[in-house]
């Protein structure tokens, strides 16, 4: 029976995809705003982001279609590395560009006192979470409280900041590159800079170049989706296992890997005998180099943690 508004549309089919979609975000432009547009460009059934970008931030955001979602906690995890420019002399509500001024002082340091001043913040630091932030509290978001003027109490948090360098420097404006580890706030970060330099400081851009192991290099921009052949556009998916490539391989033959991917655990002594430590690999069929898995080696044995399970199948 036909509606009111006449016939229902059709619904457009969706692909079963795998791979992984190095972005490069717009300014502006919510992480997952950024992934509702990447999902329909190429009509996939599942897809997923690796943590957010702020609105304000541009740079790599790593999506996930199909089986590489179940990987997405590793990118989590990972290290990144962020280009970023501070304005000294001027605190905001939101520590970046998007807050109202709190205070305004004079910047009478130099470039000698900024890189003394970062040479502080190289290594393990304790962050104070800024209020305006996702991190909850009784349930609800710190953002929430402060939208409503309030300010509550914030445990510090350790980080780990593993290479700061003084990218230029054209006071009051400072452009910096950092490399951290996950629940780093670069936002906060500028604003301890400014303040142990006695002005304050806060963040007026962000650019995301890094995560983990995965750079900008082989990002693409959402209008260049968009303009692409859906032939073209597939040719940017990189391969589910673009997310583990830090971790070693291990190659089963067919015996081993049926039973692999039955969720057996096999002895590391029948099947990688170049293993020299335990942790995390990434487990492949010999035949066609068909990623099976992420498994968890240890104690003699290869256990199953992960297991891919191909869209052609499903």
């Amino acid at each position: 029976m036909k509606g009111s508004n006449g016939p229902a549309r059709p619904k457009i089919p969706r692909r079963a995809l795998d791979g992984v979609l190095l972005l490069d975000k717009p300014l502006g432009l919510s992480s997952n705003d950024a992934l509702i547009r990447a999902k329909r460009l190429y009509l996939a059934k599942k897809a997923g982001h690796t943590g957010t970008l702020d609105p304000l931030a541009t740079g790599l955001l790593p999506l996930c279609f199909g089986e590489a979602t179940k990987f997405s906690q590793d990118l989590l995890e990972a290290d990144k590395t962020y280009e970023a420019t501070m304005r000294l002399g001027i605190r905001t509500t939101t520590g970046d560009a998007e807050g109202e001024a709190l205070d305004t002082r004079e910047v009478t340091c130099d470039e000698a006192a900024v890189l003394a001043s970062m040479a502080q913040f190289r290594g393990e630091i304790t962050q104070i979470p800024p209020m305006y932030s996702a991190l909850k509290r009784d349930g609800k978001p710190l953002y929430e409280y402060a939208r409503a003027g309030q300010t509550v109490e914030r445990a510090g948090r350790q980080v780990t900041i593993h290479a700061l360098e003084l990218l230029a420097c054209a006071l009051p404006m400072v452009t910096f590159r950092v490399t951290c580890s996950k629940g780093t706030y670069v936002r906060t970060l500028a604003e301890d800079i400014g303040e142990t330099l006695g002005c304050g400081a806060h963040l007026v851009a962000l650019r995301r170049t890094g995560v983990g192991a995965l750079t900008l290099e082989h990002a693409v921009t959402l209008d260049a989706l968009s303009d692409a052949e859906e032939a073209e556009r597939d040719r940017w998916l990189q391969p589910v296992d673009a997310l583990l490539s830090t971790f070693p391989s291990v190659h089963l033959d067919a015996d081993a890997a049926r039973r692999f991917q039955h969720g057996q655990r096999l002895k590391l002594s029948e099947v990688s005998a170049g293993l020299v430590e335990d942790g995390r690999v990434r487990v492949y069929a010999d035949e066609g180099a068909t990623l099976l898995g992420v498994a968890k080696a240890g104690e003699g044995v290869l256990a199953p943690e992960r297991l891919v399970v191909s869209s052609a199948s499903s």
